[in-house]
């Protein structure tokens, strides 16, 4: 797996069909986009962390029992740039890069100076998000890219500062019935206090004819002030139920001051989160229809959580599940002088590292009852559920299990009421997050099927797109891709509504 792992993906900018083995669902209609870091050099300069690559979305478009796939690179402003150069000359999360000394005293110092106030990438390499009927890829800074779902072709740059004041907005957003979307960020530089932001892009506001970005009609749900100003807490998700938003302030922070000053003290954009185990995670429940926080708020030990699975409500309390982490160690591994070890020397070198675990917290709305259980299932991550049940009771979630590595050999299907699971694995081949496709009119929640894509360290296999079926997790069909496929992060399924 090493060996492939930061190798730098290929387009296939024509849709190229699969050979299904198996039967593909005659009701499966429509697109699943996926993205993740796909470009580790350029030129002869290299990337030092996975998380650096340049973002490459995949499309796995199902249409009468066929599958055909695509895949393009993002066409960032990064990607132009860096490509234009022929080498990397825009900095990354654990990539800073310097000014080429070959350029004159002028070029260098411009440089320098808009390095004071970092302008960060544009390199949306996490996921695929919707806001209104526009699709973008995303990462977790103030910039996101319109992508057209059917060519792959990049649309044009949205900033997010342009239409409400934030630096930072997660790639995990939710979604309602109504079509809205909620999302969080982080408001660091501006006016009044340094603040968490929620806020909401209703579902309506597309304007293909005009090509007018959703966000033109973002409303600020409520504001969340910084429990320590210069360090805020860093969060990848959050968690929604019919009522609540859900937001754990965790103790993985960001250091403002050396945020600011990291070009110049020669460190990267990573080494400003650390991790204070000494310090409690704090729970903030905030009224979706009113903007108003509880006027308690819970706390708990240090813990790190990146991935929430579902929040709801049941008989006056909020309950929410979420992957948790005893350290934030699990950044560290995606250092690819980490990642590129023998496996040997590489389950070595990270004895050390915090597996995920599976806890419930419960909170009661009223008074301070906060319960943890942790442990109840160990090595999960990328979880993802029946999304007609978010924000409802549920019972099933689906995931990428993790053992030696950080990346997954293994899917599973986790019964949360009997505290079972079930597992798909093939020798030397990786799976990637498992979306959930509900079959038509269905009742039941894991009434349909479960897609991954999967890459294997044999060449003697193709990668394919694997079906499970959700209910007992035995495969379907996969369709076998004849041309090269990349490792991706996450991605969303967009269904052929025929309209």
């Amino acid at each position: 797996m090493q060996a492939i792992i930061a190798r730098n993906g290929l387009e296939t900018p024509e849709p190229v069909k699969a050979e299904v083995k198996g039967s593909v669902p005659s009701w499966l209609q429509g697109t699943l986009l996926r993205n993740g870091p796909g470009l580790f050099s350029v030129g002869d300069s290299e990337y030092n962390h996975w998380f650096d690559g340049l973002s490459l979305i995949h499309s796995f478009t199902f249409s009468n029992g066929e599958v055909t796939y695509r895949s393009k690179y993002l066409k960032s402003e990064t990607y132009k740039r860096n490509v234009k150069a022929d080498r990397i000359v825009v900095s990354e999360f654990g990539t800073m890069i310097y000014p080429d000394p070959c350029k004159n005293i002028f070029s260098r110092a411009m440089t320098h100076f808009r390095n004071i106030i970092p302008d960060f990438t544009d390199n949306n390499l996490i996921n695929i998000i919707r806001y209104g009927q526009d699709y973008y890829a995303s990462s977790e800074v103030n910039y996101i890219n319109q992508v057209d779902p059917s060519t792959l072709e990049t649309v044009g740059r949205v900033n997010y500062r342009n239409h409400i004041a934030l630096n930072l907005a997660t790639a995990h957003p939710h979604y309602d019935k109504e079509g809205n979307t909620y999302n969080m960020g982080t408001a660091i530089i501006g006016l009044g206090r340094p603040k968490y932001i929620i806020f909401k892009v209703p579902g309506t506001t597309s304007d293909k004819d005009l090509k007018k970005p959703a966000l033109r009609k973002v409303q600020q749900i409520c504001s969340v002030p910084f429990r320590s100003t210069l360090y805020p807490s860093y969060f990848h998700s959050f968690g929604m139920t019919e009522n609540y938003v859900v937001f754990v302030e965790q103790p993985f922070k960001l250091d403002i001051v050396k945020l600011a000053t990291a070009y110049f003290r020669g460190v990267n954009w990573g080494s400003c989160l650390k991790f204070d185990e000494k310090d409690d995670t704090f729970f903030h429940v905030i009224n979706i229809k009113t903007g108003k926080a509880n006027s308690l708020r819970y706390h708990a030990d240090a813990l790190v959580v990146f991935h929430h699975i579902n929040a709801y409500e049941d008989d006056g309390h909020v309950v929410f599940d979420i992957i948790a982490y005893k350290d934030s160690n699990l950044y560290n591994m995606f250092y690819l002088h980490n990642m590129k070890k023998e496996t040997d020397n590489f389950i070595e070198a990270n004895q050390e590292f915090s597996p995920p675990v599976f806890p419930f917290h419960s909170i009661d709305i009223t008074w301070v009852t906060a319960q943890s259980t942790s442990g109840t299932f160990s090595g999960m991550e990328l979880p993802g559920i029946n999304y007609d049940f978010n924000a409802r009771k549920y019972r099933y979630f689906y995931g990428s299990r993790l053992e030696w590595s950080p990346h997954p050999n293994k899917i599973a299907k986790v019964d949360i009421v009997t505290k079972t699971h079930v597992e798909w694995r093939q020798e030397n081949c990786y799976p990637s997050e498992p979306v959930f496709v509900a079959s038509p009119g269905a009742v039941e929640e894991d009434d349909g099927v479960i897609l991954s894509s999967v890459v294997s360290s044999d060449p003697s296999i193709s990668p394919f797109l694997l079906l499970l079926d959700a209910k007992t997790f035995e495969e379907i069909a996969r369709a076998s891709i004849p041309v090269p496929v990349h490792m991706d992060l996450h991605g969303l399924f967009i269904p052929d509504t025929g309209k």
